[in-house]
């Protein structure tokens, strides 16, 4: 049916009407378009996803940590305080077999170390020092020596029985002049809890293996 100009103006007006309120509609609608901005978001945005990266990440972990040092004394013969006390014992000892006077006797020179050694060492002790040559030499030079004594290491240990490496020093005075020397000694002591003896000394590299 043909319409005439002034159906056609009508019919025009009516579209015009309908498609500016169909845009207006797309415009205000969720679904028009906004809708891609809106559905960027989950993935865009780094809140979702930066927890899930922490949760996994090797610094983010609980690092362990200890809960005591090992007791190596369950494993020993010995407690503690047996194992300082006869390392106490070896250190007086190696400082007194390095002190010594030209004016003492064998028994002088034994005799800061009573209670701390064997008979059986007080006696070897006392027999070197009387040596007919090593006793001259210490007269005629008016030797005086002052000893010091630090344990390096434990050789071997066993019920009653440890043996440590200590390194003596001997500050020597004499006519001759003054020297330190020092040398290393394997110590044996003999005893339990607080009462220990030394029964052997020797140069280490001769000492008890």
């Amino acid at each position: 049916m043909d319409l005439s100009p002034g159906q056609q103006k009508a019919v025009f007006g009516v579209v015009v009407v309908v498609l500016v309120g169909l845009g207006i509609w797309l415009l205000a609608s969720p679904h028009g378009s906004q809708q891609p901005s809106a559905a960027k978001s989950p993935t865009a945005s780094p809140s979702t996803s930066a927890p899930a990266q922490a949760a996994g990440s090797p610094s983010a972990a609980p690092v362990p940590t200890p809960s005591g040092g090992v007791n190596i004394y369950q494993w020993l013969p010995f407690s503690q305080q047996a194992l300082a006390q006869a390392a106490a014992v070896s250190t007086k000892v190696t400082e007194d077999y390095n002190t010594f006077s030209y004016t003492e006797s064998a028994a002088g020179y034994v005799a800061s170390m009573n209670g701390l050694i064997t008979s059986q060492l007080s006696q070897t002790l006392k027999n070197g020092y009387s040596t007919l040559g090593v006793a001259q030499l210490r007269t005629s030079q008016k030797q005086i020596s002052v000893g010091t004594a630090a344990i390096d290491s434990i050789r071997t240990f066993g019920n009653g029985s440890i043996t440590f490496v200590v390194t003596g020093t001997q500050k020597l005075a004499s006519t001759k002049g003054n020297s330190t020397n020092s040398n290393q000694y394997a110590v044996t002591v003999t005893g339990q809890g607080s009462s220990w003896q030394v029964y052997d000394i020797e140069p280490a590299s001769a000492g008890n293996f």
